[in-house]
């Protein structure tokens, strides 16, 4: 790990989590940063073997890697109930599909995983799962039901054909009260002790361009207008349900899912939360 010179920044290109990266400047840091923008399965390695030192990745990631991370806190793409871009299209209810043939597209183990604790333990099904590149058409021509999340999912819902829509965040608040993390920010462990200021700084910077974001979102609806189309009404509520905290609710969410994960064998080992902090690690309360 090359601990020395530039900070590296992973950001993640989904549009949920513009709100906190669109004020997000590193030429403004006092302590030299550059952020890198990638597919997550990039981000996530990276995050990982150290080469990016701090930044966003899904849930799902941080999990896999969380003896090398710390979280940082107040910062996470959540929802308390419909998150509206993770949606299962059917051709038949879901506790039917729950024992079927599901299309899954391979970008998102966060989402997929949701889906398979969901249907095998909310449902008692055992479907197959094919993966397929993420086109509704295609994907349902040899399915009973097809996962699609991100800009997929939403421009899948604007043009229905047809086809039962599950929001994944609203079947899984339902069954468990609880809200559902889909992305975290996170913090090399040996970044966080070798570049300790740097790291101070750009969790500071990322907290106040969440504040700034989220207090003035109208050039960040424009943009999503502009890039993926829809209508500014959309993107206001889309951007106003998403909760892009990290308190105690949302830990508690993410705890009962990597617990679910673990239990499938999705997860090899137990997750133990911890969040960075200025000055000492904390431990996430079970």
């Amino acid at each position: 790990m090359n601990l020395n010179g530039h900070t590296i920044i992973g950001k993640i290109s989904y549009t949920n989590s513009w709100p906190v990266f669109h004020n997000f400047h590193p030429s403004s840091l006092s302590h030299p940063a550059e952020m890198v923008t990638e597919v997550p399965a990039v981000l996530n390695r990276g995050m990982s073997m150290g080469s990016i030192h701090v930044g966003a990745l899904s849930s799902f990631a941080y999990a896999a890697a969380s003896d090398r991370l710390l979280l940082l806190p107040d910062l996470s793409v959540s929802s308390d109930g419909p998150v509206q871009s993770i949606m299962l299209f059917s051709r038949v209810p879901i506790e039917l599909a729950a024992n079927g043939v599901i299309a899954v597209t391979n970008t998102s183990a966060t989402s997929v995983n949701l889906l398979k604790i969901i249907l095998e333990k909310a449902y008692g099904g055992k479907p197959e799962y094919i993966s397929v590149d993420p086109d509704l058409d295609v994907m349902m021509e040899n399915a009973d039901a097809c996962l699609l999340i991100g800009d997929n999912a939403i421009r899948a819902s604007w043009q229905n054909q047809g086809y039962i829509m599950t929001d994944l965040g609203a079947l899984w608040k339902e069954w468990t009260g609880l809200g559902m993390t889909f992305a975290v920010w996170a913090v090399n462990r040996e970044a966080a002790h070798q570049k300790q200021e740097a790291i101070a700084e750009i969790a500071d910077a990322f907290a106040a361009s969440k504040r700034q974001g989220l207090s003035n979102l109208a050039p960040i609806v424009r943009d999503a207008c502009f890039m993926i189309g829809g209508t500014e009404a959309y993107w206001y509520g889309y951007f106003r349900n998403l909760c892009y905290d990290f308190g105690e609710r949302q830990q508690e969410g993410l705890n009962l899912y990597f617990r679910y994960a673990y239990e499938l064998g999705l997860l090899p080992q137990q997750v133990r939360m911890e969040l960075w902090s200025h000055n000492l690690l904390t431990r996430v309360k079970e």
